[in-house]
């Protein structure tokens, strides 16, 4: 049986307990416990160290949610990001077990000292950020914020490669006014898993992937040492747009030109197909120039592309035109000999031919004769007579006839006997035409393979 003396210590050690185990579960009592229930100005304008030779850690966070808009001309980058902070206040600590477990709460901005991380390369407008209007504060000090923005930052873009680029663009942050001796930058998620969240979270890509997030500490000695921390973003575009809505119908551009050779000269159709390509080659260069910004400093390849093309095609229209004004040159000619000649050969009948005519005329009238002294016995009347003189007309109008046909035979016979000086001069015109147009279209064809050689090599096989 206990003694009396060890029951009472025993009754007094529990209500000693007991005491001590009563606490205050309320938010108030722990605001009570910070001395935060009033305003307390130190806290909000004081790095929170104890001593004043420690930094502050900041760790930073930038989860990548969107990629929106890349311009090239203005050389900016719009994303929509999520950052997170982590830093540590010193007066800010508590034990969880005196307030009934509570690990954390949330406090107003203006309540604590927050640092002013800001982004080097920021251009967007202030109406784009979304701050989360609290803090959370856990036991162990530890003050975690965040928000979103829509992020609008400058970057170099290097578009040689256009559309098969991939661009690093690099978002730093850093402290306005603090130096590397209060403020040091820091992060806590590695690259792989920065990279794998940003994959997992992004919401709208555009024609942009994400290839990877390197996250880098670095000191700036510019003006005052400052803690730096660079997230350098690689997205890589998507060139299949590019590559069906511009650089097929180049090529295919360049085809038809290749194939238009086989078009007949003397149509004059070939040269007004031709002058449409280089027509509709200029359109695409127009769409070209409002793409790509005139500040590069080396020319991309999609331009020396177009252009090649444009230079290309251009010199077989001067080629066309050439060809055509052998032909034409060639037409003169002939239209110049042939206007040389008479209009009308004038070939008089054959003597023997007229005398046979005369003869056999003069046979008639004198077998008429006969028959009008066989018939003066009987008086002729006039109406007889003007049948004589019609039949003499009409036989004078065919003699006529019969010398212009006869002339114009003769004429013929003449012009082919004769040696074809003039054609032979044509068929050198032309066999010089056709042997340009020849020489060019292979010379043209091997320029075209060797061409497009290099640009796969040097450009299209860097997207694969």
């Amino acid at each position: 049986m206990a003694q009396p003396g060890t029951l009472l210590a025993f009754l007094t050690l529990n209500s000693v307990f007991s005491s001590s185990a009563y606490t205050d579960c309320s938010y108030y009592g722990l605001l009570d416990h910070l001395n935060l229930t009033s305003s307390n100005t130190a806290l909000q304008i004081m790095r929170p160290v104890k001593n004043w030779t420690d930094p502050t850690f900041v760790s930073v966070d930038m989860i990548l949610l969107g990629i929106l808009e890349v311009d090239e001309l203005s050389q900016t980058v719009t994303n929509h990001i999520f950052i997170r902070m982590f830093w540590t206040n010193e007066f800010l600590t508590w034990n969880s077990s005196d307030f009934c477990g509570i690990e954390n709460m949330t406090l107003p901005h203006s309540t604590l000292w927050v640092p002013d991380i800001g982004i080097d390369e920021d251009v967007s407008d202030t109406g784009s950020v979304l701050k989360s209007p609290f803090l959370s504060v856990h036991s162990d000090g530890s003050v975690y914020t965040s928000r979103r923005q829509r992020l609008t930052y400058t970057c170099r873009l290097n578009l040689f490669y256009f559309p098969f680029d991939t661009q690093n663009c690099s978002v730093k942050f850093s402290s306005m006014t603090s130096s590397v001796n209060s403020i040091k930058l820091g992060t806590i998620s590695s690259d792989e898993n920065l990279t794998e969240i940003s994959e997992a979270a992004l919401v709208t890509r555009g024609e942009w992937t994400l290839k990877s997030i390197t996250i880098t500490k670095f000191m700036d000695q510019t003006d005052k040492a400052l803690s730096k921390l660079e997230f350098m973003v690689e997205i890589q575009r998507k060139p299949l747009l590019y590559f069906i809505n511009f650089i097929i119908p180049l090529f295919y551009f360049l085809v038809l030109d290749v194939t238009s050779f086989f078009i007949s000269e003397a149509r004059g159709e070939k040269l007004s197909f031709k002058v449409t390509l280089i027509l509709s080659i200029s359109v695409l260069l127009l769409i070209l120039q409002d793409m790509l910004p005139s500040t590069e400093d080396s020319l991309p390849l999609i331009a020396m592309y177009c252009v090649g093309i444009f230079s290309l095609v251009g010199l077989s229209v001067l080629e066309a035109m050439m060809v055509i004004f052998i032909i034409d040159l060639d037409n003169c000619c002939v239209k110049k000999a042939e206007s040389n000649l008479p209009a009308e050969v004038d070939i008089p009948l054959d003597a023997d031919f007229l005398k046979a005519v005369t003869a056999h005329r003069g046979k008639e009238r004198h077998q008429d004769g006969v028959i009008i002294k066989q018939e003066q016995e009987e008086p002729v009347g006039p109406e007889e007579k003007g049948e004589v003189k019609q039949e003499w007309n009409c036989l004078l109008l065919k003699l006529k006839l019969l010398q212009q046909i006869l002339g114009e035979l003769k004429a013929v016979r003449e012009e082919v006997r004769r040696p074809d000086k003039n054609n032979e001069k044509r068929g050198c015109f032309r066999r010089l035409a056709e042997i340009l147009d020849r020489a060019f279209f292979v010379f043209y064809l091997l320029t075209v393979v060797f061409f497009l050689v290099l640009m796969y090599l040097f450009w299209v096989s860097k997207a694969f």
